[in-house]
């Protein structure tokens, strides 16, 4: 399972939303309603998943998945 994928499994699994859903270049806030507990939640799920540290900065500027996979990528590297 790759980077992207993992990363969707983690949102999936946090809103119990469809796969298909996710798209990589949706903004997360907007077109899939997530609020401000929930990317706190997913940040928290994703630095368990993948062995990083996020800080607060980068919470509150991921608006889509691909942004969080190239934040992910460059952390994991």
């Amino acid at each position: 399972m790759d980077i992207k994928d993992r990363i969707k499994k983690v949102f999936v699994e946090l809103l119990r939303v469809k796969p298909e859903e996710l798209k990589e270049e949706a903004r997360l806030y907007d077109s899939i309603g997530v609020d401000s507990t929930e990317m706190v939640e997913a940040v928290i799920a994703l630095e368990k998943e993948f062995g990083v540290k996020l800080s607060q900065k980068e919470i509150t500027k991921f608006s889509t998945l691909e942004e969080i996979e190239k934040v992910v990528s460059s952390r994991s590297a």
